[in-house]
């Protein structure tokens, strides 16, 4: 090697540890500043980055936790106890939660929105079929079959109804109705006032088809407006929690509230729920019997104990049946559906008709069928719906043959009743008219609420 090229050699290794000399003193200097910058405050803590919630009287939601006002700073202008990745931390498309928090955190006080007291609502509700089998007290669906309810300042306490089941509910206060009205206004902090409540029922009443969850649910939604309080959402579903409370599970009350499949469980701590994905196509084929069924009836013939291979079986099953909708495998469906928890026991002791029906539903074509809440309802899956049944020939569809094997079973052992064949439904309980409007001139929502 010459002279001149080791003297090139010599002088890159001098320049790059000269280099490497400026990035460590540079370095140091961070670290120290940043010690020097913790050091100025003094409320140094680990940071929870839960949003917590404190409700004042006058109906505001402050977000009392520090982390949530930092959100809004830029990270140059970090304050006490924040750390800096907090505020630097990148977000994906699937942090739903995640953003909607940073969204609410960039105030510190948030006044609850169009907190006007309302006279006069209407709530639409959907029907609900919990259970699908092996989902005991977690898993429902919502039903294209929906009741609305009108509840209005009044002097005088008044529950009249009409449509299914408008003699046999209560008419006090023990009416489901009422009680989620009166949990509405505690959550707001104000008393209950007196209120008339009108019923137009279209879900059969206690049939297995969430009447009581549809009516908690709609009491609710009704007395929230009333009272003009609105809840929290993301990362809370204080709504939920309150329906659920009432309902003891969230099988029926969750779908009513969010429309779907949903699968709700207790975490401990509170109630949480999420969408399964409902196959396209899917349409619900019900046989509703005349009479009445208990949901205390229905759980009065339960084993107080089960097995540990009855465990595993319903496990097994409900894995299957979640899997089966998100994947739109719809032959699993039958095999996702069956149970050893509560369907065989109902069967044998109130139902004689049902594991029958089931038989005949998927030698017809359904892709399962199963008991529908506590009963009497046997609910039916059918595929091959595509837009409107009726501009549809009926050849495509399941539907037709399904509801025939079912009438010709109850025929057979001698129950009366009717078939329903209608659709899973995505939207959950709405508002569908108020007095005040909460449209504006500038903001119109839809139907002009």
């Amino acid at each position: 090697m010459s002279q001149n090229e080791n003297g090139k050699l010599i002088a890159t290794a001098i320049g790059a540890a000269a280099a490497g000399a400026g990035l460590a003193v540079l370095a140091m200097k961070m670290i120290d500043s940043n010690k020097r910058d913790n050091d100025d405050y003094p409320n140094k803590r680990a940071i929870d980055l839960r949003p917590h919630y404190n409700i004042r009287n006058d109906n505001s939601m402050l977000i009392s936790d520090p982390s949530e006002r930092s959100l809004s700073i830029s990270p140059g202008n970090i304050p006490p106890g924040l750390n800096r990745n907090d505020s630097e931390q990148m977000l994906f498309p699937h942090n739903h939660e995640e953003k909607m928090r940073r969204r609410i955190a960039t105030r510190y006080t948030i006044e609850e929105e169009n907190n006007l007291p309302r006279n006069s609502v209407t709530v639409r509700v959907p029907a609900t079929s919990a259970n699908v089998g092996p989902g005991y007290d977690c898993i429902g669906i919502a039903v294209d079959l929906w009741s609305e309810v009108t509840v209005s300042r009044a002097d005088e306490f008044e529950i009249t109804a009409e449509g299914e089941g408008a003699d046999q509910m209560p008419k006090d206060e023990s009416n489901y109705l009422v009680v989620g009205c009166k949990a509405a206004f505690e959550a707001a902090g104000k008393p209950l006032p007196i209120l008339k409540y009108h019923v137009v029922s279209r879900i059969p009443y206690a049939r297995g088809l969430g009447s009581s969850s549809a009516a908690i649910v709609a009491g609710i939604v009704a007395g929230l407006v009333l009272a003009g309080h609105r809840l929290p959402c993301w990362g809370s579903e204080a709504l939920l929690q309150i329906a659920a409370g009432i309902e003891g599970h969230p099988d029926n009350v969750a779908p009513v509230i969010y429309g779907g499949i949903q699968l709700g469980i207790h975490n401990g701590t509170r109630w949480v729920t999420e969408r399964v994905q409902s196959p396209p196509g899917l349409q619900m084929v019900m046989f509703i019997p005349d009479f009445i069924g208990k949901t205390s009836d229905a759980r009065g013939v339960l084993k107080p104990t089960v097995t540990r291979a009855e465990a595993a079986f319903n496990i097994g099953r409900a894995a299957f049946l979640v899997h089966a909708f998100n994947t739109n495998n719809l032959d699993n469906l039958r095999w996702g559906v069956q149970d050893k928890l509560h369907q065989p026991q109902r069967g044998e002791k109130l139902y004689k008709y049902l594991y029958p029906m089931i038989e005949a539903a998927e030698n017809a074509g359904a892709c399962c069928a199963y008991l529908s809440g506590a009963g009497p309802t046997v609910m039916a899956l059918t595929s091959g719906a595509s837009g409107d049944i009726f501009a549809q020939r009926e050849k495509e569809r399941t539907d037709i043959l399904v509801a025939k094997a079912m009438i010709q079973c109850a025929k057979d052992h001698g129950i009366d009743g009717k078939l329903l064949v209608t659709n899973v439904v995505a939207e959950g309980a709405r508002v569908v008219k108020v007095d005040p409007p909460f449209s504006t001139g500038e903001i119109t929502y839809r139907d002009n609420i």
